[in-house]
């Protein structure tokens, strides 16, 4: 199984692609080889996707096993394609880049705190879950800041121990902060994980995937 590999050339995975427990969002251009790998690795069945004829879908989605929140100018055709597999919902407003704004397993979602009640409450909703505002290392785009499985949560390295216990309370998961590729604090960008694997961006050094290993539950 890969560990490490690049998306259409880069390390930012988190940022190309999105996944759950069952689907892993690719964009179109990403190789047969690649697919592969990330379907072994996660356990979940690949989807060639966009939003809004955008190919950055781990900016833009963000979902769990209940189903996904897209970025509200994602096209009629690219919603009806995703909801052959999966509820989708639109999330409308001027914050509208899912998989920026969100931190979410299956039971639990931390979100950008500038976010509205009707965004809060479809989100809820389409996911399933409780759902909180707050911030991760100060920042409020907690989707990149932090990845969230259904065992463990790590987060930026600059949370501090108010924002950690917020998200210990929430998801009731073992928290520890770390890094991807070489010293990035955005840990959703360059990770992608759910229950069953993990697959990070080429340039992420052996102590990190020793934290993420560990947080995550793979040991």
């Amino acid at each position: 199984m890969k560990r490490k590999l690049n998306i259409s050339g880069s390390p930012v995975l988190g940022v190309f692609a999105a996944c759950t427990d069952e689907l892993v969002f690719v964009p179109y251009d990403t190789t047969e080889e690649t697919l592969k790998e990330l379907e072994e690795s996660l356990g979940a069945t690949a989807l060639r996707s966009s939003v809004g004829g955008s190919s950055i879908i781990g900016s833009l989605l963000r979902g769990n096993c209940n189903g996904v929140m897209v970025a509200g100018f994602i096209l009629d055709k690219e919603l009806r394609q995703i909801r052959k597999h999966t509820k989708a919902a639109r999330l409308t407003g001027e914050l509208n880049a899912a998989g920026n704004l969100i931190l979410a397993n299956d039971t639990a979602a931390l979100v950008h705190p500038d976010l509205s009640d009707k965004s809060v409450g479809i989100i809820k909703k389409t996911l399933g879950v409780d759902v909180k505002r707050g911030t991760l290392g100060g920042l409020k785009t907690v989707g990149m800041a932090g990845i969230a499985t259904n065992k463990g949560v790590l987060v930026h390295p600059k949370s501090s121990p108010a924002e950690i216990a917020v998200i210990e309370e929430l998801f009731a998961l073992p928290v520890d902060i770390g890094t991807v590729n070489f010293g990035s604090p955005l840990v959703g960008s360059g990770l992608l994980a759910n229950s069953k694997g993990y697959v990070t961006g080429e340039d992420t050094t052996g102590p990190e995937i020793s934290r993420i290993e560990d947080t995550l539950g793979y040991l």
